[in-house]
């Protein structure tokens, strides 16, 4: 297997950017920021901290909400979302690590909209890499990148927190 680096702290800047300026020309309110088990969580904390957000940051486990979960059964790292008790006309950012098929993505809404309906949902991703199976797309983006099919993004963390890209040998 051989790695190819990218700068983390390039893409946060990049995607922290995009942000701000999607705050200010979607007019989000007191933006709740609720970030994706792991990757997305590690991420989210980066943001909140620097965008100088005041709500507390939400975690949100999609574990139970992903359409795969009867193939892969009970995962034993499932962690409970951390939400507040209601979302209702919430301005709502998500943030992910890797925007792939767009299954996650899915899922998450799912999860959100059982706490109440939002009254935006912008989806901020570290990086949007092709492969998209549902008709869903980032809204702020720190990069986007095409990879080959034997290629995958590895985001290890939460510190240091780097990024990867991992080919896995044929022969694996």
């Amino acid at each position: 297997m051989t790695h190819q680096k990218l700068d983390i702290t390039e893409l946060l800047i990049r995607l922290e950017s995009a942000i701000g300026n999607i705050i200010i020309t979607r007019k989000l309110e007191n933006p709740l920021m609720i970030g994706i088990r792991t990757g997305g969580v590690w991420i989210a904390e980066r943001l909140h901290q620097r965008l100088g957000l005041t709500e507390p940051l939400g975690l949100l486990d999609i574990t139970f909400y992903r359409d795969d979960f009867s193939q892969i059964g009970v995962h034993p790292n499932v962690k409970p979302s951390a939400l507040p008790n209601t979302i209702e006309g919430r301005d709502i950012i998500l943030v992910d690590d890797v925007f792939y098929t767009g299954r996650t993505i899915r899922a998450a809404l799912n999860e959100i909209f059982d706490y109440g309906r939002p009254n935006q949902v912008v989806l901020a991703v570290l990086i949007e890499r092709d492969g998209r199976q549902i008709p869903l797309r980032p809204d702020c983006i720190g990069t986007t990148i095409q990879l080959d099919a034997n290629q995958r993004i590895k985001l290890t963390g939460p510190d240091p927190l780097d990024i990867h890209i991992q080919t896995l040998d044929a022969a694996a």
